[in-house]
């Protein structure tokens, strides 16, 4: 990884990171690390991915404006309208472009640890399911979520959609298309194993 340690990744996220945004990436880190046994990820990439998801979610939205345009990404309207989703597109751009991590399966981790996506790899299930579940996470309902993360991801994912789309709803925002085909997606799986 172009001489990026996990150490290394460590200083860098503390050095750009408020002190709980810091603590809370150290913390998707383990989690990710743990899940990734389950799921069938590289345990190492989802400690790497866990520390780096959130790498541009103090930058201002200028900043990150600045990363995604310099990297070639053109947002679509609901992401122009979600500016809450911006961290995560600019997070795999600073990954690819400024640190020269050619990582794939990272950086598209960081990509989608936010929105999700139909179609998600291990990795990508894995820190997306971790962001929910790390330890500093007290909202109503996250044991329920650490046990489903425990018994099955598609469970998991589907509790998490069940609860995010709803609020998003409540309070008037737009919901990205990738967690709306992530959820269709769960959701056949699902009722083709009920049938």
């Amino acid at each position: 990884m172009n001489g990026w340690t996990d150490e290394r990744i460590i200083e860098l996220i503390r050095s750009r990171l408020k002190t709980a945004r810091f603590q809370h990436s150290l913390n998707v880190a383990q989690s990710a690390s743990e899940l990734a046994e389950l799921y069938g990820a590289d345990s190492d990439k989802a400690f790497t991915a866990g520390l780096l998801h959130d790498v541009m979610k103090n930058a201002s939205p200028e900043e990150q404006f600045k990363v995604m345009s310099e990297a070639g990404i053109e947002l679509t309207p609901v992401e122009r309208a979600n500016p809450k989703l911006w961290h995560a597109m600019a997070g795999a751009a600073y990954i690819k472009n400024v640190m020269a991590i050619d990582d794939a399966e990272i950086i598209s981790a960081v990509r989608y640890h936010t929105t999700g996506r139909a179609g998600m790899t291990p990795l990508e299930t894995t820190v997306y399911l971790a962001d929910y579940i790390s330890a500093e996470r007290d909202y109503p309902g996250v044991e329920d979520m650490r046990r489903l993360c425990m018994v099955s991801s598609d469970a998991a994912v589907l509790y998490a959609l069940r609860f995010g789309i709803p609020d998003l709803v409540k309070k008037c925002q737009v919901i990205h298309p990738d967690s709306i085909d992530l959820y269709n997606e769960v959701m056949i799986k699902t009722i083709n194993k009920e049938e």
